[in-house]
């Protein structure tokens, strides 16, 4: 997978993961690309190290389902850090 469909697979999981979780993580279209593109990454190597997941092909649903989860993790991790701050 080239480049620009690693960030086009990172913005749109980013999307997908505030749509999956409740409540209010703050961030703009950049904050969720770039939080979406870590948890792209993250579920990307988690995959591959732990079920030796192939994660070339863009359409794969494995693919997706992983950096979906990854960026749920980052999602999940990055309220906690703002909530604090906030607070």
């Amino acid at each position: 997978m080239g480049f620009f469909g690693f960030l086009l697979l990172g913005l749109l999981a980013g999307a997908i993961a505030k749509l999956i979780l409740p409540g209010n993580q703050g961030g703009g279209w950049f904050i969720t690309l770039l939080l979406g593109v870590v948890g792209a990454l993250l579920g990307g190597y988690l995959g591959g190290l732990l079920f030796n997941a192939p994660l070339q092909d863009f359409f794969s649903i494995q693919t997706w389902l992983l950096a979906i989860g990854g960026s749920i993790i980052v999602l999940l991790i990055y309220g906690l850090i703002a909530g604090r701050r906030k607070a």
